[in-house]
């Protein structure tokens, strides 16, 4: 059965950033919810916090554009917020003229685009010396040049309903971990694009934020646990809280709230906002020398079981060439 529209239940803020940054408000509506009536597009939308998410803004009335290279699961998600609320396109975020065809469906459908969630996003496992060359290039076309195809495609209805974006970055942006440098470099260009777009948009007024999770219970994170006890190893390294895994619920959330506060932050849990404010610490040799006691042991070890795999990232991504979500 599709969802039904409920109104905002004023949950807490805890997982999300505690400032707009001076963001701009959506413009008056009549409904007592800013985002009843607004039109997302979300990339990677076929699972994890892309199809949550898409869900979760469905039941604050938002009508939703969703894409991904995974079909079934795609119409389970359309089919689940129901056809009248959500249009599914089968669209590569590497391909720009596929994203653009996938905006104008969607304007054609719902009007326009208000929202934009870029989200797909994949990995890689192994060191620079073990990763296949090819993994690492895909890593880098799916996770930058796919969000800025996504946002060049929506940007013209975006500036013209004064819209919001919100790009998927990650914790990874400033707390590097080996073993994972494509992933790495990936989402800190993701970061410094959304940063770079802020300034180019701000005055035709459209408000642009950058997302930081730490790791996250989704297919990405539960495919790389499953491949690689060595990937295990690192997480469990990692010294405080950077060890642990928050569920999907909690990311949604915090997305949610970034969205409606157009929000120039969202941090995943709370904590990753208080890293982000001590990252020129992160790459001192204080700062690395934890994960630097560790590498010697887990990278060769990561390395063997990529050589064991024949792949550097997940058999999903293999199989589809799937821009899955993080």
């Amino acid at each position: 059965m599709p969802f039904s529209r409920v109104p905002s239940t004023g949950a807490p803020e805890a997982a999300s950033s505690p400032s707009n940054g001076g963001c701009d408000r959506w413009p008056m509506s009549q409904s007592p919810d800013v985002l009843t009536g607004k039109v997302a597009l979300i990339t990677g939308a076929a699972r994890g916090i892309g199809a949550e998410t898409a869900k979760a803004l469905a039941r604050r009335g938002v009508r939703l554009v969703l894409t991904d290279l995974d079909k079934e699961p795609l119409d389970e998600v359309v089919a689940a917020i129901g056809a009248d609320d959500a249009v599914g396109v089968i669209a590569d975020v590497c391909d720009l003229e596929s994203m653009e065809r996938a905006v104008a469906q969607g304007v054609e459908r719902f009007g326009g685009i208000d929202l934009v969630l870029a989200n797909a996003g994949i990995a890689s496992y192994g060191s620079v010396l073990a990763v296949d060359p090819a993994t690492f290039r895909r890593v880098v076309d799916v996770n930058i040049n796919g969000v800025f195809h996504t946002v060049r495609a929506a940007l013209p209805s975006v500036i013209d309903r004064k819209g919001y974006v919100l790009v998927v970055s990650s914790l990874a942006a400033f707390a590097p971990a080996p073993g994972m440098a494509a992933y790495d470099a990936s989402k800190a260009g993701a970061e410094h694009f959304a940063s770079a777009l802020r300034l180019e948009v701000k005055h035709l007024g459209v408000d642009v934020g950058s997302a930081h999770m730490s790791w996250i219970d989704t297919p990405l994170v539960q495919d790389a646990k499953r491949d690689m006890s060595a990937f295990r190893e690192l997480i469990a390294s990692l010294p405080g809280p950077l060890k642990k895994t928050t569920d999907v619920e909690s990311c949604v959330e915090a997305f949610v709230r970034g969205m409606e506060q157009r929000s120039r932050r969202v941090y995943v849990p709370k904590w990753v906002g208080q890293v982000q404010r001590l990252r020129t610490l992160l790459t001192t040799p204080l700062g690395e020398s934890s994960t630097l006691k560790q590498a010697p042991r887990i990278l060769p070890k990561m390395d063997e079981e990529v050589a064991r795999l024949g792949r550097s990232t997940s058999a999903r991504n293999v199989a589809a060439g799937n821009a899955e979500s993080d």
